[in-house]
């Protein structure tokens, strides 16, 4: 996919990394020239260029991307993009960032949003816990986007991805499945390719199916990959 990342911080150069580590194209749209870091990601293509202006997104051409992302720290930034990408450009598919949980009404399609996802209110349902019950599966549904939803699973004892890169994870997921976070001991970090999943690890999908008994199945222990039983020595 071709996909354009407004904002160059830690948000969207997380993004970009993931994306083109994927085979992804990537453009990253960044206002401040201090922010760009060419050498940091040399799969990514660079525009020094403001995303809330016409000019700048006919010059990067926004209307042959298949994705764009919103992910500036200005929720204003990020919705005045969401509009020009989905009415001027007719992009397919917009993601936006949401930094302040009261503005979570107006990231709707109405504006271009269909995808819109807030860190705050992830790391509070993660902390907190959320209402709702636990499917059989063991999965448990965070929040649901237009289309989409957020699932959050831990990693069993015995899984056979424990102990093992994230990137084999990727690879053996269901369609429509993206491990988008690992939350550690409190701690939420990206899954880079080279992370390395524990047993205990709450790892958390966005998923645009119902794949949670896939899921489950994907990340459940194997038979056979339990502790080893020692036989007890014949008298």
């Amino acid at each position: 996919m071709r996909v354009a990342i407004a904002g160059a911080g830690g948000v969207g150069r997380s993004i970009a990394t993931e994306l083109t580590g994927n085979g992804h194209e990537v453009l990253l749209i960044e206002r401040d020239s201090r922010a760009i870091g060419v050498d940091e990601l040399p799969g990514a293509e660079w525009l020094l260029a403001d995303a809330c202006e016409l000019s700048s997104l006919e010059d990067a051409r926004l209307g042959e991307f298949d994705v764009v992302v919103a992910a500036t720290g200005d929720d204003k930034v990020n919705l005045v993009l969401s509009l020009l990408a989905k009415t001027e450009f007719r992009v397919s598919r917009v993601v936006a960032r949401i930094n302040d949980p009261d503005n979570e009404w107006l990231f709707t399609q109405a504006w271009g949003v269909d995808v819109a996802v807030s860190p705050p209110r992830l790391m509070a349902a993660l902390v907190d816990g959320v209402p709702g019950t636990d499917d059989a599966s063991g999965a448990l549904a965070l929040m649901t986007l237009p289309d989409t939803d957020l699932l959050e699973f831990t990693l069993p004892p015995g899984a056979p991805h424990a102990g093992r890169p994230a990137e084999e994870l990727s690879r053996d997921l269901p369609e429509d499945v993206v491990l988008v976070a690992v939350v550690r001991n409190g701690h939420v970090r990206a899954p880079r390719a080279e992370t390395m999943l524990e047993t205990g690890d709450d790892l958390v999908f966005l998923s645009s199916a119902d794949v949670s008994e896939l899921l489950a199945e994907t990340l459940a222990p194997h038979e056979g990959t339990g502790p080893a039983t020692v036989p007890a020595p014949e008298e």
